[in-house]
């Protein structure tokens, strides 16, 4: 029996496909509602259901995380609200063609609401249909609009800090471009969900004003209808057209209550891995001293006379019961006991020997007990996987792979410092407060924070400790947001890189040289060692280190030594030649994507007064007149300054045979600047001349 063949299209659909049709057919029902006649039983439905969802909405809003959990909020703000005033129209034709025949003309669900809720009583259902309407227009609505206004502008505000942390953990190679696209799309969420409920707010607003109207025409068209069209005195149609708008009013006002209700939690909660309801509980019932504190003065109420005894005394207890449950629950928490140290018999002094001596580690971490948890495998070690990073992301970046860095505590240390050593030296040091967050202040913030000040161990940027709740807080200022992991990882990659150059052992450089003559065997055979002794090739690639160029492109560098290495033997002059053959690297890593270089150079006169300099002291700067070192170095700085405000990188052009001299002797002040050749440069680029150092 051949199988039942279903049409093509019913066979392409699908569940995702039908669900996908579901809010076309929403909007299309509730549009159908305004136009056509609906019987009393759909109308009771279609309120059970109306009622139904803004239980849904609330329930909801009480248990996402975080705002964008419940990202379509807006649009349900919108679509609730629609359907609320397609029955209001819907409701009012029942109300106006049926109502004559009893307070059961529209439906079950509005004579429950006019009968039970407000006891049959139309002035009682009056009032307390206008209460509603005033705590849901002027209290719920408008609160949850300001807090939603206010929110949509400091999100904007924020987006640029929130970019620029985002942008910077990527290039110290803590997260992947993946992870980055998702926290950009994220933050670019955020903004636009507070903007649209900034707008969303105001269809609940005209939600409560067409409530109003519409109840206010139903008792005067019913009043009119009644007594003109159906005869009936004005107390029978007073009685029923008035219970029926004040039913209909009450049944379309309550589901608006509870979804405005609804609205304010999700804007007004603050960002936290809790929902409203844990967070509830966690910090408001948590201290006992409070719970004390209240018991003691609702029981003192309680016992004034004329005051219900038995209700205050009643909560009394309970707050009372409830502080002593929370500190005996607090009592039966173990402090973890710490096991003393069994110490040994002292043991015959023994010979000393080789396995005493502790080889230096070239690269080590520091931290302290508090820090531990950072650096734990077994507790996470989030800052484990971020050395990880920063190592690979070095190595891409630089050209070699920088050693290990061995990690130990140090119980000498302060609880929350840490220290990176090279070689044994300590070469950085700072704190770091795991739970609290690092904000760095990058020069543009709108405002002041309360918290620790301090300095950011990697830049030197003014900087302040902040708790994880004013977190948002800064970062809407314009303030750079991280935690103490990354300011951790930020140091040490900072630091590895400033001190690429002491890194690059012999170790590292034979296996450059390994990996490179895989490729190309008879380059390396050919120049190291013959031609060039190793510890000169090393140097070379330390000096190019030193001043900032990396050395990814190996095959070119060893080229050029070929080709220059019977001419000289001077390292300095190698190194100036491989600096002009990576001309364009040097370039393309100072200015990205531009042909217009935008420079600082030297004024002709100083030109000459170096020049003269440079052949009677050579290029360690011996010659240097003290008032002609120190007119260098301010003009230098104030030029670099002047680059530096206009967003531009300080380098600093002269000719080749200056070019050494000046770049030795303005590292130690100015260690931003790069100082370039003119060789170095490729006739490609363009050269415009942005600040002159001596022309004063």
């Amino acid at each position: 029996m051949d199988s039942l063949k279903l049409p093509a299209w019913l066979s392409a659909m699908n569940f995702d496909g039908s669900r996908a049709l579901t809010a076309p057919l929403l909007i299309v029902m509730i549009l159908a509602m305004m136009v056509l006649p609906l019987p009393a039983f759909v109308l009771d439905i279609f309120f059970s259901f109306n009622i139904a969802l803004a239980v849904i909405v609330l329930l909801t809003s009480f248990y996402t995380v975080k705002p964008l959990d419940f990202m379509v909020f807006p649009t349900v703000l919108l679509v609730s609200t629609m359907l609320r005033l397609s029955l209001n129209v819907a409701s009012t034709r029942v109300v106006l063609t049926e109502g004559h025949t009893g307070p059961d003309a529209a439906g079950k669900v509005i004579e429950a609401f006019g009968h039970f809720l407000i006891g049959g009583n139309y002035a009682v259902g009056i009032v307390v249909f206008v209460i509603l309407t005033i705590i849901n227009f002027t209290v719920v609505t408008k609160g949850a609009g300001r807090i939603a206004e206010v929110g949509a502008r400091f999100a904007l505000d924020a987006m640029p800090g929130k970019q620029m942390a985002i942008d910077a953990d990527l290039n110290a190679g803590l997260i992947q471009e993946q992870e980055a696209r998702r926290r950009r799309t994220e933050v670019a969420q955020e903004a636009e969900f507070y903007g649209a409920m900034d707008g969303a707010s105001k269809y609940v607003r005209g939600d409560a004003i067409a409530g109003i109207m519409v109840t206010v025409i139903n008792i005067v068209g019913g009043l009119v209808v009644g007594m003109a069209q159906h005869d009936l005195d004005f107390a029978a149609a007073l009685k029923n057209y008035t219970l029926l708008a004040i039913g209909d009013g009450l049944v379309a006002q309550i589901p608006s209550l509870i979804i405005s209700t609804a609205a304010g939690i999700v804007v007004s909660r603050v960002a936290s891995d809790k929902n409203i309801g844990d967070q509830l509980v966690g910090q408001l019932f948590a201290k006992p001293q409070v719970l004390n504190v209240t018991a003691v003065i609702i029981g003192g109420m309680g016992i004034i006379p004329g005051m219900p005894h038995f209700a205050f005394l009643f909560f009394a207890a309970l707050l009372g019961g409830g502080a002593y449950l929370l500190k005996e629950q607090a009592n039966k928490v173990v402090p973890e006991v710490v096991p003393e140290p069994v110490v040994a018999p002292p043991a015959e002094s023994e010979e000393a020997t080789w396995q005493d001596v502790l080889p230096v580690d070239t690269l080590g971490l520091e931290v302290g007990y508090r820090l531990i948890p950072l650096v734990d495998k077994a507790q996470g070690g989030e800052l484990l996987k971020r050395i990880k990073g920063i190592r690979k992301k070095f190595a891409q970046d630089i050209g070699f792979l920088s050693p290990p860095v061995h990690i130990r505590d140090n119980l000498e240390l302060k609880p929350s410092s840490y220290t990176i050593s090279l070689k044994g030296v300590e070469m950085g040091a700072g704190e770091a407060f795991p739970g609290q967050y690092l904000a760095i202040n990058p020069g543009m913030v709108s405002g002041t924070l309360e918290g620790r000040a301090t300095i950011d161990p990697a830049f030197g940027l003014p900087a302040v400790w902040v708790d994880a709740n004013n977190r948002e807080n800064a970062q809407s200022m314009g303030y750079t947001v991280v935690d103490a992991g990354t300011v951790v990882a930020t140091h040490l990659n900072h630091l590895i890189t400033t001190h690429a150059a002491e890194l690059l052992g012999r170790n590292e450089v034979q296996q450059l040289l390994d990996f490179v003559s895989k490729d190309a065997p008879k380059l390396v055979e050919d120049l190291v060692p013959k031609l060039l002794p190793f510890s000169s090739f090393q140097k070379i690639l330390q000096n190019l280190l030193v001043e900032g160029i990396h050395i990814r492109d190996l095959r070119s560098i060893l080229e050029t030594l070929s080709e220059n290495i019977l001419q000289t033997q001077d390292i300095n002059e190698l190194t100036s030649l491989v600096r002009v053959a990576l001309g364009r690297a040097i370039v393309q890593q100072l200015f990205p994507g531009t042909n217009e270089l935008s420079v600082m150079a030297l004024d002709t006169h100083l030109e000459r007064l170096l020049m003269q300099a440079l052949q009677t002291g050579g290029p360690d700067g011996v010659g240097f007149e003290p008032g002609l070192a120190d007119t260098i170095v301010s003009q230098t700085e104030q030029a670099s300054r002047h680059q530096e405000q206009m967003g531009l990188t300080p380098v600093l052009v002269v000719p080749a045979a200056l070019r050494l001299l000046l770049a030795r002797f303005l590292r130690r002040a100015l260690p931003q600047l790069r100082v370039l050749a003119h060789t170095e440069i490729p006739e490609s680029k363009i050269i415009k001349v942005t600040s002159l150092v001596g022309g004063q």
